[in-house]
């Protein structure tokens, strides 16, 4: 799903107009990154948080010539998907057992 889909999607399943959605989006976006710039973590129960990790310099390698580069450390997005969404993408309908299911006809 890109932006424009799930503006579509938020127009859909609320009464507003696409752009309406499109400036909901677009401030949902922004309210999540604005708080991450500031080093906030961002809950939503149910969803997931959104958080800043660090990552420190480190050596790496040019694979075309072998010779050792520098990487800068740096400051990462980083999701880890809630209970509510895991459950959700995981749902699987009970199983059926022999004494839920009618019992065989006997002519």
């Amino acid at each position: 799903m890109n932006r424009n889909e799930l503006v579509d999607a938020v127009a859909g399943k609320t009464e507003l107009r696409k752009s309406e959605a499109s400036k909901a989006v677009d401030a949902v976006f922004d309210a999540i990154a604005d708080a991450l710039k500031g080093g906030d973590e961002v809950r939503l129960v149910g969803f997931g948080t959104f958080s800043v990790a660090a990552r420190a310099a480190s050596e790496g390698r040019n694979p075309r010539t072998g010779e050792k580069i520098k990487i800068a450390a740096s400051k990462q997005p980083k999701f880890k998907p809630g209970k509510g969404l895991r459950d959700s993408l995981n749902y699987s309908p009970p199983a059926i057992s022999k004494f839920d299911r009618p019992a065989p006809r006997r002519w």
